[in-house]
Order: structure tokens, then sequence, then C-alpha cells
């Protein structure tokens, strides 16, 4: 019996573990910046639990399809706090073959959650933008593989600073525009940047197990040059978004801090392998948009 409660604790850890709960909260934020905004803009919130139950759903598959992708890379990378995978099934003692089949049971649940929101009363295009989420997060890491083409680290961006912040607005029944892609393409280029730093560190593990990433295929001079490009072109896009009257004077000063952090993080980026900085200028600039939303758009 006690055998038993112990494999059960060890399984429950891992499924925990695998979820990566720092990044659903992340998730919640980002969905909740897409809702905010379509909200001060005459948005509906009577689906927004019925959304982010889905989205949690379907977050997790998404989660699982990574951690079993990347169970060579996690047993050979050395963690930071912000890369690498969750490190729980080695930390375990289980093998990937328990990944996969936590991906199955979660896939299938995403689906069903699908199914489930949109009988109650989910916008369609609430709906497609969430399948979207799944397959393209799925394909991240299992076939086509994205992650192991140099693609990896796009699909990612637009997925996590894009399309998930759409999917908020659209949740609210607010019809998707130009005007809405415009608010959050600086945060993608963010999002982007945060890639760039985060998928450095494992540049060495990745490159043994023939993951291609861009740290992995570019130089340190190149990805530098390619991180302050990105950085620019966020600051720049929040800076016009303001300055054309799409977004309060107040986004551009929440996201001072943003600045500070991402010029530290270029100075780092390449010599320093805690990609800390980095994430904590996404962050910022996350609830930059959250409280811009909230109290002033």
């Amino acid at each position: 019996m006690t055998e038993r409660r112990s494999r059960r604790r060890r399984y429950a850890v891992a499924l925990a573990g695998m979820a990566r709960p720092d990044q659903l909260a992340l998730i919640c934020v980002v969905y909740a910046l897409g809702v905010l905004v379509a909200v001060a803009r005459g948005g509906e919130h009577a689906n927004v639990l019925v959304g982010v139950g889905a989205l949690l759903a379907v977050a997790v598959a998404v989660h699982y399809a990574n951690e079993y992708a990347d169970y060579e890379t996690d047993a050979l990378t050395t963690r930071t706090p912000y890369s690498g995978g969750s490190g729980v099934l080695h930390a375990t003692g289980l093998d990937r073959a328990f990944a996969w089949r936590a991906l199955v049971g979660a896939s299938a649940l995403a689906v069903v959650a699908l199914l489930a929101s949109a009988v109650a009363g989910l916008p369609a295009t609430a709906t497609a933008l969430l399948a979207v989420i799944l397959v393209a997060g799925v394909a991240y890491s299992l076939g086509p593989r994205l992650a192991w083409r140099g693609l990896g680290e796009l699909t990612n961006a637009l997925l996590g600073g894009l399309a998930l912040p759409l999917y908020g607005v659209a949740v609210t029944g607010t019809a998707l525009d130009v005007v809405d892609v415009l608010t959050f393409l600086p945060f993608t280029a963010i999002v982007f940047t945060n890639l760039l730093a985060t998928q450095w560190p494992d540049r060495r593990a990745d490159a043994q197990v023939g993951k291609r990433t861009l740290a992995v295929t570019l130089d340190a001079r190149t990805l530098r040059r390619l991180y302050i490009f990105t950085a620019i072109l966020g600051l720049g896009g929040v800076t016009a978004l303001v300055a054309t009257g799409l977004a309060p004077h107040e986004l551009l000063a929440l996201a001072a801090p943003t600045i500070v952090l991402l010029v530290v993080g270029a100075h780092r980026y390449g010599r320093v392998e805690s990609p800390a900085v980095t994430v904590h200028a996404m962050v910022v600039l996350a609830f930059a948009y959250v409280l811009t939303a909230a109290c002033a758009w």
C-alpha cells in the first residue's frame, strides 16, 4: 500500500511539474491582457471563465508535448529558473513513455474542452483560434517538429505573443480587426526577444540531440544583433501605438522598466547563461498592457 501511494505521489508530482504552473500563470496574464483590451473597447465578459478553462486544458497538452519531445535535451542541459524543461521526469525517475501517456490523455481532454466550450457559447472565432493554438503548439514539439527546424522561436512568439491575446479578445465576442493585431505586435516582438534569451542556455544540449534552434544555428554576434533588432522593434511598436492614439500614454510609462531591462539584457546576451533579465522585461511589458487596459484604455 505504501509503495502504491508513493508511486501515485510520484505520478502526481510529475504531471503537475510537466504542466509548468509558472508558465500557465503567465498564459492567464496574457489571456487577461486580450480580454481587458477588448472589454475596454466594448466587449462582453460573459464567456471569460469558459475561455480560460478551455485555454488551460490546451496549454497543459502543449506543455506535455514539449516535455515529451525535450526528454533528451533536459537530461543534458543545465537548467536555469527560466530555461530548459521542467526536469521533473528525470527528477522522479520516470521515462519518456510516461510523458507520452500524459500527452495523449491531456490532448483528448483539450479536444473535449474545445468542444464543450463551443457548446457553452464560446464565440466561433475564439474556438477556431484555440484550435490553432493546440495544433500549432503540438506541432512545435512533434511533427513537423518546428522547434527542430529553426522555426520554434517564431512559432512560439506568434502563438504566445499574438494568437493568445487575440484569443482573449475573441472570447469577449469582439470581431477581430487590424487594430487588434497592431496592438499586440509589439508584445509579440518582445516575446521573440525573450525566446532568443531562453534558448541560449540550452544551445549545447540542443545541438547534441539535433534540435536546430536559432541559438544553435546562428553565432553569438548575429544572435545579439537579432536580439537588439527585435527589442527595438517591440519598444518602437509600443511608442507608435501611443503616438497614433491606438493606446493610452500610460502604456508607455508603465513599459519604461522594460526598456532598462532590455538594455541590460542585450549587454548580457551571449555572455551570461541566465535569461532572467529578458524574461522579466517581457513580464513587465505584459503587466503594463494589463494595467493600462484595466485602468486607462
